[in-house]
């Protein structure tokens, strides 16, 4: 297990998928286990919903199956429902499970995390896909 651990929001993970895109580097990171990824079940659902919805089901399930084959993904259970977002509720998976899986960052595009960032208790870092990368780049 890599000590880096890491909450990738639905947006972030949608962007990495495919090796066309700028942004695969995250997934290809997560393949060679350079970060932790947490996630619960209510987000393993969402990140099907979207991508089935983006790319199709297929693309859906053989990324589902690599993450959960995957020895740095780790299912999480959150215990807590904090509601720390009130702008889109449906973000509160992601914070929880930061939260309880005590991460290092949440790695997000989403404007509705910003509240995060100036919350003190519990505390969430939030961090953008450009912050993600100079930290996987110097780790």
């Amino acid at each position: 297990m890599s000590s880096l651990k890491i909450i990738l929001d639905t947006n972030v993970l949608l962007v990495a998928i495919s090796s066309k895109s700028q942004y695969h580097w995250i997934f290809q990171a997560l393949l060679h286990e350079k970060y932790d990824l947490f996630i619960t079940n209510e987000i393993l659902i969402e990140y099907e919903e979207i991508i089935t919805s983006r790319y199709n089901s297929t693309v859906a399930e053989q990324t589902l199956k690599t993450l959960l084959l995957l020895p740095n993904v780790h299912i999480t259970t959150v215990y807590y429902h904090w509601n720390l977002i009130t702008e889109d509720a449906d973000d509160n998976k992601f914070a929880d499970c930061a939260i309880a899986a005590n991460a290092h960052y949440l790695v997000t595009q989403d404007k509705h995390f910003n509240k995060l960032k100036t919350h003190e208790f519990p505390k969430v870092n939030v961090i953008s896909i450009t912050t993600f990368k100079a930290i996987i780049e110097s780790f």
